[in-house]
């Protein structure tokens, strides 16, 4: 019986046609993650914000996951049966992974697909256009804002997380450029603890030698070769 923390980052969703500001010169979609990614810039100019969720919002909706993510949603019912858990933590706001049929699933950076609204708190399921003017469904106000965290705001479900980090058999990190904290720290809470740290990337992250072993290659090749291999043990 063996409990595994994944963490995933942009590479996984990558060969599904989801762009990152990563590998793009610093913009994210033609645009600098400043303008349309903090609460100042959603203060600034609200309207550019939402059509640029709307545009990501629409982008998503056309993508599918990928050989990645199917392997992962099979590794992770796999485990199940033999007793085991993973838990996969992503950095992504996209819902491949739940489309592929993962269920164990924490979203550290918020879901493209959710809204909230910051009048009354609620949080919805959104997949249409927004804008500042759109009224909440709950109590009208025009304060809809994604339910995205941004430079600036604190991640999601970083307690359990750690918790889960604690009593984790194996970390593995997919598809992370191990530069954006608190996700780039996780690899050394697992190497405190003296257990197999993996990293399966496109190319080398910014934090790679703290890892056991590296795997390097396209996250559709990579990752389910991994999941086959440690299925045989």
């Amino acid at each position: 019986m063996k409990n595994y923390v994944i963490l995933s980052g942009a590479g996984l969703s990558a060969e599904s046609g989801l762009a990152t500001f990563r590998d793009s010169g610093g913009l994210w979609e033609g645009h600098d993650p400043m303008t349309v990614a903090t609460p100042e810039a959603f203060a600034r100019d609200p309207d550019l914000v939402q059509r640029f969720y709307n545009q990501r919002r629409a982008g998503l909706l056309n993508a599918k996951p990928n050989a990645a993510h199917k392997a992962l949603a099979q590794f992770e019912q796999a485990i199940a049966t033999k007793g085991g858990a993973v838990l996969l933590v992503t950095q992504n706001v996209d819902d491949l992974l739940e489309r592929a049929g993962a269920k164990n699933i924490l979203h550290m950076h918020g879901e493209l697909f959710k809204i909230r609204c910051t009048n009354c708190h609620t949080h919805f399921t959104w997949k249409q256009a927004l804008s500042s003017q759109t009224p909440c469904p709950e109590c009208q106000a025009p304060a809809l804002r994604p339910a995205i965290v941004w430079f600036g705001e604190m991640p999601l479900h970083m307690e359990k997380i750690e918790q889960a980090l604690q009593r984790a058999d194996a970390f593995i990190s997919i598809g992370t450029s191990g530069s954006v904290y608190p996700a780039a720290g996780f690899v050394e809470i697992a190497r405190a603890r003296n257990i197999p740290c993996i990293e399966l990337n496109l190319a080398p992250s910014d934090n790679h030698y703290v890892f056991t072993k590296t795997i390097y290659g396209p996250a559709s090749k990579t990752v389910p070769r991994w999941v086959a291999e440690e299925l045989n043990q």
